[in-house]
């Protein structure tokens, strides 16, 4: 079953040695999901401020650029594994969770559930 475990962070980026080794630990968990065959995708996001939504209103399209919202920690990056069960999944997450230093959110997809 695939789950996306998804990454959330702030608008900020300052390159500090904490953030850096995050990031290693990221990648290295990742070639690690991707060695065992359960890693469907994995990648970090640009800045709300570089995103848009796109939108057809009466058959036209409209394309707003961003930052969007009011919350301060916003989507910074995502895992898509596809796992046997719930519990790796929740393991995968784990792992996510204490390289990052905070909270995770686990969602399972809808279209490959059984």
């Amino acid at each position: 079953m695939k789950y996306l475990v998804l990454i959330y962070g702030d608008d900020t980026w300052t390159g500090a040695a904490a953030e850096l080794q995050a990031i290693g630990a990221l990648t290295k968990f990742k070639d690690e999901l991707a060695g065992s065959g359960e890693l469907v995708s994995s990648e970090g996001l640009t800045f709300p401020s570089e995103g848009r939504v796109v939108q057809v209103r009466d058959e036209l399209k409209v394309v707003t650029d961003g930052p969007f919202g009011e919350a301060k920690e916003q989507l910074a990056g995502f895992f898509l594994v596809d796992v046997a069960d719930d519990e790796r999944a929740q393991q995968v997450a784990g792992r996510v969770s204490a390289i990052v230093g905070d909270r995770v959110e686990l969602r399972g997809t809808v279209l490959s559930a059984p």
